[in-house]
């Protein structure tokens, strides 16, 4: 059988599991569990028998798997005889081993939400079994052999189809809770059932013909047994066993910890060696990578030099070729026309033949005529005749022999000429021979330098290899540690996860609540501007004498409040001007700030060091004058309408909300009439200014006022009733 199970491939998270825990469990000073949990097993692996049975576990964890079997083909149960605790369950099991009595050392069985129909008989021989939990299962009966069950204190055999108990249970007098479908129960009655695990017990000792005992009375010899040390008290030595073993998983934990922050150090130091190790390797493969580049752009480069001298000397050969083909041509040509002569030349002595019969056949017929003059004129034209025939034959001779002369001097020339062209090929393929040789050999180093960089690139490969099987045993090595880091920080993470839970809610809760204020803050700031939008003509000009009054410079509010100008100069060279309202509002003088100190100036919002000092030198150097403190605290001649506070305010910010300068649109008389078309109402308010002076048309246009020529940062449209 396959490790996993086949129809369904376990997942890449599974494997890792399970090889993290297998060896995690190996480790030395591992703890005595072997949980191998949630890892997709159709079937327990036969290494995890042999590890139980090496390494002596007592505690071994196969719940949330798809197991059919616990007991592979290849294994023996008995392997597991040291094992106390038992979990099997949310697994797919449809029995139990038969020879399931051999596991003495068990304790706690839980095989929870399985598919089990029915118990071995040898479940009765497990003496020191205490929990047997076969909640959710096909059960209908149980074996009599139960009643063997010595030490069992806990039974849960719920949500099954039993419907009697064995009578044999009665003999199992430590039991203290028995958990089962009371209201399906037959035997013993559902009323007895639902009483309780004393009153099922105390039926089924009548039923038996025994006398019923608490069973507190019999659990203390099998605490006993349990236990290396005996107790006086069965619980409070319980709890300390208890208590000691929670006390060392806990320092195991702590050491576990420790071991993963060294591992995980060691972890980033080697991960950075291997970074340095992979950036060596990068620069190095780029060098190799470079070199034979430049080698290879090198050896193109003789190639195509080779291949340039060679095309040269080929473009040679081929123009001495040509020079030799156009002689050759030439005088071919001119062995034509010496031809052609000759040809004449026969056409002429033709045509003297013709001459002469035609000069026979007229002597022949002037014979009879003429007999005379036969003689006299036969011997002239003999005469003539044999003279010209004498001429043509020097001729004939002459051209014979200057015909024979130009045969000998043109078949002279083609042998030379057939010499040279032998020559010539001869010598071109010499060269042919040799840049074939050259070639050849450029290839052969072409080849051996391939060779060596081929092997140079296994090399290379290989290290990589060796380098990624690295990587892979390290990432190997981070998951499984991962995988623990994940385990044991999944409580801390729910309970962070829980109290950022109810933080957000109780943040959302606030926020709800600040939006419900706030819509109320700008519903009333929406009445307040609709009632500041029906003020008069009269607050409009109170607004913009308030608004020069705010615009006064420093320098006359220092005056009119009896700021003295030498205290002015010193803060202005100081770079303090942001004091001189502070000082304008308390109204401090020279004589005041004799009496002052340094914390006394820090409260009043002077907090520079240096500013202080230098105030309090300056007031110890001026002359003490009781009649210029006098007067300085006299009020002016001129004295501004409006209180001081209102003059010593800060200039408008984005953020306060802006008071429109110009009266409203129902007071003003050119309000109906757009000042640029004059043709649309004004129905547009500009801000800051608060002007309404032009048309939605003409008012996107434009970028200041046309009134008072401020710039425009923001249009409000009107809509009049």
């Amino acid at each position: 059988m396959p490790l996993f199970y086949r129809k369904k491939k376990p997942s890449e998270e599974s494997k890792k599991r399970l090889e993290y825990q297998l060896c995690l469990s190996k480790e030395a000073g591992a703890d005595d569990i072997l949980d191998i949990s949630n890892c997709e097993l159709s079937e327990v692996p036969s290494s995890v028998f042999s590890m139980c049975k090496v390494l002596q576990k007592k505690v071994l964890i196969l719940c949330g798997n798809e197991l059919k079997s616990l007991v592979p083909k290849s294994c023996v149960i008995s392997t597991l005889a040291t094992i106390k605790v038992l979990d099997l369950h949310e697994n797919k099991l449809t029995s139990l081993p038969d020879d399931i009595g051999q596991l003495s050392s068990l304790q706690v069985l839980n095989a929870e939400n399985n598919q089990i129909k029915a118990l071995p008989a040898s479940i009765g021989d497990l003496r020191n079994l205490q929990t047997l939990n076969m909640k959710g299962n096909c059960l209908r009966e149980l074996p009599s052999s139960v009643g063997r069950l010595c030490s069992l204190r806990t039974l849960d055999l719920s949500e099954n189809s039993i419907r009697e108990l064995p009578k044999e249970l009665a003999n199992v007098r430590t039991l203290e809770s028995l958990t089962l479908d009371a209201c399906v129960m037959s035997y013993p009655p559902a009323s007895v059932c639902t009483a309780g695990t004393e009153e099922i017990q105390r039926f089924l000792c009548s039923e038996l013909g025994l006398e019923y005992c608490p069973p507190s009375q019999y659990l203390l010899p099998v605490l006993e047994n349990d236990s290396s040390k005996p107790s006086l008290d069965c619980v409070d030595g319980e709890d300390i066993a208890w208590q000691s073993k929670f006390m060392d998983y806990e320092k195991r934990k702590e050491q576990k910890q420790l071991e993963k922050l060294n591992f995980e150090k060691k972890l980033e130091e080697k991960q950075r060696e291997q970074a340095q190790l992979l950036i060596l390797n990068n620069t190095r493969k780029e060098d190799m990578l470079l070199s034979v580049k430049l080698e290879q752009e090198r050896v193109e480069q003789g190639v195509s030099q080779q291949q340039k001298f060679q095309e040269a000397e080929r473009q040679k050969l081929l123009e001495k070729v040509r020079q030799a083909e156009a002689s050759i041509s030439t005088r071919i040509s001119n062995l034509l026309l010496d031809n052609k002569r000759q040809e004449k030349s026969a056409e002429f002595l033709q045509a003297l033949e013709e001459d002469r019969i035609r000069m026979e056949h007229l002597t022949a017929i002037t014979q009879e005529e003429a007999s005379s003059l036969r003689k006299r004129d036969v011997a002239v034209a003999m005469q003539t005749m044999l003279s010209e025939s004498y001429a043509v034959r020097l001729l004939q001779e002459a051209s014979e022999t200057r015909r024979q002369n130009m045969m000998s001097e043109a078949c002279k020339s083609m042998k030379t000429l057939d010499r040279k062209f032998e020559q010539v090929l001869a010598l071109q393929q010499l060269d042919k021979s040799k840049a074939i040789s050259q070639i050849l050999q450029e290839e052969e180093m072409q080849k051996a330098a391939f060779e060596a960089l081929q092997l140079q690139r296994d090399s290379v490969h290989g290290y990589i290899r060796n380098q990624i099987r690295l990587i892979e045993a390290e990432l190997m090595q981070l998951t499984k540690l991962e995988v623990k880091r994940r385990n044991l920080d999944a409580e801390t993470l729910q309970e962070a996860l829980a109290e950022q839970r109810t933080a957000l809610s109780d943040m959302l809760q606030q926020l709800l609540k600040q939006k419900d204020q706030r819509e109320m803050e700008l519903k009333q700031i929406l009445m307040e501007m609709e009632l500041k939008s029906d003020s008069t003509q009269q607050n409009y000009w109170m607004i913009q004498y308030q608004r020069l009054l705010d615009a006064k410079p420093l320098s006359l509010r220092m005056q009119e409040a009896g700021v003295d100008n030498d205290l002015v100069n010193l803060l202005c060279k100081l770079s303090a001007q942001h004091y001189l309202p502070i000082i304008a509002h308390h109204r401090i003088t020279a004589e005041a700030l004799r009496h002052m100190t340094t914390k006394d100036l820090g409260k009043l919002g002077i907090s520079e060091v240096g500013v202080q000092k230098s105030l309090l030198h300056w007031a110890r150097e001026q002359p003490n004058s009781p009649k210029k403190f006098q007067e300085e605290q006299e009020p002016g001649p001129s004295t501004p309408s409006a209180p001081l506070q209102q003059q010593l305010t800060p200039p408008l910010t984005p953020s306060t909300p802006l008071t429109p300068t110009a009266p409203s649109p129902l007071d003003t008389p050119s309000t109906n009439e757009c000042v640029v078309c004059m043709e649309d109402r004004s129905l547009v308010v500009f801000l800051p200014c608060g002007h309404i002076c032009c048309c939605q048309v003409c008012s996107d246009a434009l970028q200041s006022c046309p009134l008072c020529r401020s710039n425009i940062s923001q249009r409000i449209r009107l809509y009049h009733g």
